[in-house]
């Protein structure tokens, strides 16, 4: 029994030399509340700002096809060509009657070269020659009328050609080769941009949500185990819509990279809704012992382990904190390995 005794002694007195870890070995960590945004998990769809539809300008059969749906064009690219088979027919007609208005504009100019050599001769009335002159104009004026006619037609077929009316990504084709359609349908929209995310938020969130505020949005596609954010990376909320739809606050938000997602693609946007005070300690000062989180706070009577809940995590400026649920008070010292 005297013998343990000094051992008991011994054990008890490396136990208090374990707790009672001096400053010059740690550095602490005052608790202290901390403001942070609320943040909210909602979809944001990917939309374009313009989306514009490349029309016929002429009535007839798709005769050619170039494009289809997700592909890229240019503005100014012919992505189908309309035939109209009748134009064919009276460009045939227009020619014909201009060579009719040009024999007749021909036999109108002898009868005034005849005309006038009559007159100079004393032969022929003044009558006749005006009368033939008048002929000989209006002829003039019809062979005009008739090359006109001939280049509106000519005209009417190089519109057959459809033009992409932008640059950007075509989203629909609603024809196909062979099909009829009229002037001014529709042969394909396109996409020019530029392309942001559009969020429909509850109503509840209303006054909290402001123009100029930071979020954060996810990669393509979700974390399907968790539903959190995915290698997230910053947005900006450009512009809150002032009308309430259906109870939902209609906002977009501009981020960088979104013009490679598909458009009404649909991903994970984290937006600020409200703010609220937490208690934070780095996460170097937590340690795990048999699943049970703890922080090391320093006493009067030295150091003590204290079992805390741990929430979200906190990407401050200077360091990663983690959110304290419970266990720890405002002016806690943690102490930092």
């Amino acid at each position: 029994m005297p013998r343990l005794v000094p051992r008991l002694a011994a054990i008890v007195l490396a136990a208090l030399a374990a707790l009672a870890v001096p400053k010059s070995w740690a550095a602490e960590f005052v608790v202290q509340p901390l403001t942070i945004p609320e943040m909210k998990a909602v979809f944001g769809q990917v939309e374009s700002r313009i989306v514009l539809p490349a029309r016929a300008r002429i009535g007839g059969s798709i005769r050619e096809l170039r494009i289809s749906q997700g592909d890229e064009v240019k503005e100014g690219d012919i992505i189908a060509t309309v035939v109209d088979d009748k134009l064919a027919l009276q460009l045939s007609a227009a020619a014909a009657r201009i060579e009719a208005l040009n024999s007749q504009l021909a036999n109108a100019r002898v009868q005034l070269e005849r005309a006038q050599q009559l007159r100079t001769s004393g032969t022929g009335s003044q009558a006749s020659l005006d009368t033939a002159r008048m002929q000989f104009e209006v002829a003039t004026n019809q062979v005009a009328a008739a090359v006109a006619e001939k280049a509106v037609i000519e005209q009417s077929a190089k519109e057959g050609d459809v033009l992409a009316p932008a640059t950007g990504r075509v989203l629909t084709v609603p024809v196909t080769p062979g099909s009829v359609i009229l002037a001014g349908e529709e042969i394909a929209r396109i996409a020019p941009g530029p392309y942001y995310l559009r969020l429909s938020l509850p109503e509840r969130h209303a006054a909290e949500i402001v123009q100029g505020a930071q979020v954060l949005v996810g990669e393509r596609g979700l974390t399907q185990a968790s539903g959190e954010l995915a290698a997230a990376h910053q947005g900006k909320i450009v512009k809150v819509y002032p009308e309430i739809t259906d109870g939902r606050v209609i906002a977009d938000v501009e981020v960088a990279g979104v013009g490679d997602y598909f458009v009404n693609e649909r991903t994970l946007v984290s937006i600020p809704v409200g703010k609220r005070t937490v208690l934070a300690v780095p996460a170097k000062a937590i340690k795990t012992i048999h699943g049970i989180d703890y922080v090391s706070v320093a006493t009067t009577g030295g150091v003590m382990d204290v079992a805390v809940i741990l929430g979200e995590s906190i990407e401050d400026r200077r360091q990663h904190l983690v959110e304290v649920l419970t266990g720890l008070h405002a002016g806690d010292r943690a102490i930092l390995p």
